[in-house]
């Protein structure tokens, strides 16, 4: 049984209550130019998180506005690094003037989905991360290559599960429009519950796939997303699970 778990929600995404989801999570992942978000609202959700005590990631993604970052792209693993670098800068630069500490880097979308499967993708992302600062988190979907790739780094990792999306056999996620892709409110709590009692998911084929759940994600462009993190975070402490930021 699970004890303690981050409750990290994607923000500054242009989409979705953030002032109404930050009191519900214990880390936040913030678009920083890639496929959302700017200097202004980069500086919006920074000063959200310092009020509510809310440890402050950095969102990098393909930088492809139009589709969200949820297309990949056919980019060199230098390309990648770069982009990872050059948006998690952004962010950190935003952080130092508010007095803000970066704590953790998450992939977002499809460069996420990448980096799961693709071990020089996962390589790539990983330097870049410990070349900005070695004591980053970064945020790897549980059992996957860039969760791998960290650790060979020499980074603190956090394996991620999901609260409202579904797994294949393999442990990754369902792609977006696949049957069984995107839970509901009473699905999502009951998978939450199996994994951290269980340590298991139940792929969209039947089978039991064995996860770590260091940290839970919930997408907060999700319809909803607000009544989903205020029903998510009151099960996990129903469960007697701590939420709290790796490392808190």
């Amino acid at each position: 049984m699970t004890r303690r778990i981050d409750f990290n929600c994607d923000m500054g995404e242009g989409c979705g209550d953030d002032p109404a989801i930050a009191p519900c999570i214990s880390s936040a992942s913030i678009a920083c130019g890639g496929h959302a978000g700017d200097e202004d609202t980069m500086q919006a959700t920074v000063a959200l998180c310092l009020r509510h005590g809310i440890a402050v990631g950095a969102h990098p993604s393909f930088e492809d506005r139009e589709h969200f970052g949820r297309r990949e792209q056919a980019l060199a693993p230098a390309e990648i690094a770069a982009l990872v670098g050059r948006q998690t800068a952004a962010l950190q630069r935003v952080c130092a003037p508010a007095g803000a500490r970066l704590h953790h880097v998450k992939p977002h979308g499809a460069l996420y989905n990448l980096a799961a499967r693709d071990a020089a993708v996962a390589a790539a992302i990983a330097g870049a991360v410990r070349a900005l600062d070695e004591t980053l988190v970064l945020y790897a979907l549980a059992g996957s290559a860039l969760a791998r790739a960290g650790r060979e780094a020499g980074l603190r990792v956090a394996e991620e599960v999901f609260a409202e999306r579904g797994y294949d056999a393999e442990g990754r996620l369902l792609a977006r429009g696949l049957p069984g892709a995107e839970l509901g409110l009473d699905a999502a709590i009951a998978q939450v519950r199996t994994m951290l009692r269980e340590g298991v998911v139940a792929a969209a084929d039947g089978s039991r796939v064995p996860v770590r759940a260091d940290t839970l994600c919930l997408h907060g462009d999700r319809p909803g997303a607000a009544a989903f993190a205020r029903r998510l975070r009151a099960a996990l402490e129903a469960e007697g699970v701590s939420v709290m930021a790796p490392g808190a």
